[in-house]
């Protein structure tokens, strides 16, 4: 295990930390965490990391096809931690992630429905998705770490 190995996962660890807490308060995640994730993944940089950038593209064609639904700040935040992981070690972290915020919406929504509790009655508001992804993302990243391929 070398030291840059080391210092990008503490980093990495770190800024999607502090991503999940700003999104989950602020409603927003800031460019400037942002690319200081794209810039924890010059640490250990090999060019076929560079298609990790590209796992940003669904979540941005979804952004467009529904206006209010997922924000700009998601989506650099999942090109991101592509260009961190690379393209398979991106994409298992955003299935992991994406799984996560369905698992729980569909248990958040099955107890509203026993306690017969209506969503808006419930002041439901949009989720915030950084928390989700990090938790993915860092999933994939300590699984990789610790010797396990995707």
């Amino acid at each position: 295990m070398q030291a840059e190995d080391v210092a990008q996962a503490a980093l990495f660890l770190i800024l999607l930390l502090a991503a999940s807490v700003w999104d989950i308060r602020k409603r927003i995640i800031p460019n400037e965490l942002n690319a200081m994730i794209l810039c924890a993944g010059l640490l250990t940089f090999t060019p076929d990391k560079l298609a990790g950038l590209l796992l940003g593209l669904p979540l941005f064609i979804a952004a467009l096809l529904k206006e209010g639904g997922m924000g700009g700040g998601d989506i650099k935040l999942t090109a991101s931690a592509g260009f961190v992981l690379g393209f398979p070690l991106g994409m298992a972290g955003l299935i992991f992630g994406l799984s996560a915020v369905l698992l729980y919406h569909l248990i958040i929504r099955s107890i509203r429905k026993l306690k017969h509790i209506n969503a808006l009655a419930a002041g439901e508001t949009l989720l915030p998705l950084a928390p989700f992804l990090s938790a993915g993302f860092l999933a994939s990243y300590l699984l990789n770490f610790g010797g396990l391929t995707l």
